[in-house]
């Protein structure tokens, strides 16, 4: 079983989520595990990952939302000379990995929930690194 499974996502906007779900569920699936953990890992410093609701594409648009309103793009205070400190403090905030249980060979999220990829400062091209471990 290949131990560490990278790939590749592009964004289109400066702040963006995107449903990962089935990518990741479609890794799980390839993995062969029953029983066991899924981390999927985010290697960027203005990108992050969550898992919310996935029925309703307004909790996006409201996220999103809430999220510029709490960290503006621009504030007098910011002194990182790249200039997406915003970006830095949302990524933060999401964080850079979720984990997600495996049961006979399922992902175990709830319901409405699913693994959404966070962008801050985009358009880029990033990755998403997903490893799966069994029991």
């Amino acid at each position: 079983m290949k131990s560490l499974t990278p790939f590749e996502i592009r964004t289109q906007h400066r702040s963006q989520m995107l449903d990962i779900t089935e990518r990741v569920r479609a890794i799980v699936a390839g993995s062969g595990v029953k029983d066991g953990g899924v981390v999927v890992f985010v290697p960027h410093t203005t990108a992050g990952i969550t898992i919310n609701e996935n029925a309703d594409p307004d909790v996006v648009h409201d996220f999103l939302k809430q999220l510029d309103a709490m960290v503006p793009w621009e504030q007098p205070f910011y002194r990182h000379g790249e200039g997406n400190s915003a970006a830095h403090v949302k990524a933060s905030m999401m964080g850079s990995s979720v984990t997600v249980l495996i049961d006979e060979g399922k992902l175990m999220l709830g319901k409405w929930q699913g693994v959404w990829f966070c962008e801050f400062d985009g358009p880029r091209t990033r990755e998403v690194w997903v490893r799966v471990t069994p029991c």
